[in-house]
């Protein structure tokens, strides 16, 4: 929690405000970073498969096997029903936010994608991609499932096309209509657009120095992210 003091008519004023909450810029930056560096991560080191990205996935299946690549295509199936297992998964969590353990559904979803990047990390290069693909998709749904605000607008911490979308909206009202909420909106996006590709080029260049255990540093940031979450909450 974060307090400061404003002059109001003579008087200053202690008024406060929470660092990170489910919908803040600070949270959706950082979750923005993970979302880019996941398929970075499987892209360049789990067979050119995407964790988030299921429109790829898709478009991929349909490519490989138009091609008769069928052994190829049926690599992107798993992957894109390990993510509607995740989003079950994640209406589960929301169901369940009247018991103790799953009052903070955010915090919960944290715990558990960051617990599984660790393990992913511990895992023996033996193991077979498809396998690790499959539980980073999973972890990629349950985020998206989760994080859909940023202050009050709809977004994606997984993939950019709608949040690009919004940003151009945004922008062309700030820009044409002389729009202060379009160019307050813009800004906002514009960063979560750049944290996503920051994330996409750590995790290419941290994958191909540390391979499989590169995945540690997204576990990481979720580790920072549910520090700040709690601190907030608790302030």
């Amino acid at each position: 929690m974060i307090t400061f003091y404003r002059k109001t008519t003579g008087a200053w004023r202690q008024r406060s405000f929470a660092l990170l909450t489910p919908e803040s810029v600070v949270l959706g930056v950082l979750m923005a970073v993970v979302g880019g560096f996941l398929d970075a991560y499987t892209f360049v080191s789990r067979d050119g498969v995407f964790a988030n990205a299921q429109t790829g996935n898709f478009v991929l299946l349909g490519v490989e096997m138009a091609q008769g690549k069928f052994e190829r295509a049926f690599l992107h199936i798993p992957p894109i029903l390990a993510f509607i297992l995740g989003a079950a998964v994640a209406e589960t969590f929301k169901l369940w936010q009247g018991k103790r353990l799953f009052q903070a559904p955010g915090r919960a979803v944290l715990l558990l994608e960051m617990v599984l990047l660790l393990i992913v990390g511990f895992l023996p290069v033996e193991i077979p991609n498809m396998f690790i693909t499959i539980v980073i998709a999973f972890v990629a749904s349950i985020q998206f499932s989760t994080f859909r605000k940023l202050s009050k607008w709809n977004f994606n911490t997984t993939t950019v096309t709608g949040n690009l979308l919004t940003t151009t909206k945004a922008a062309y009202s700030a820009i044409f209509i002389h729009n202060q909420e379009g160019a307050y909106q813009a800004k906002r996006f514009i960063i979560v657009l750049f944290s996503f590709l920051l994330g996409a080029l750590v995790g290419t260049i941290s994958t191909s120095n540390f391979e499989a255990k590169a995945i540690w540093i997204a576990a990481g940031i979720l580790a920072i992210v549910i520090v700040l979450f709690t601190t907030s909450r608790e302030s």
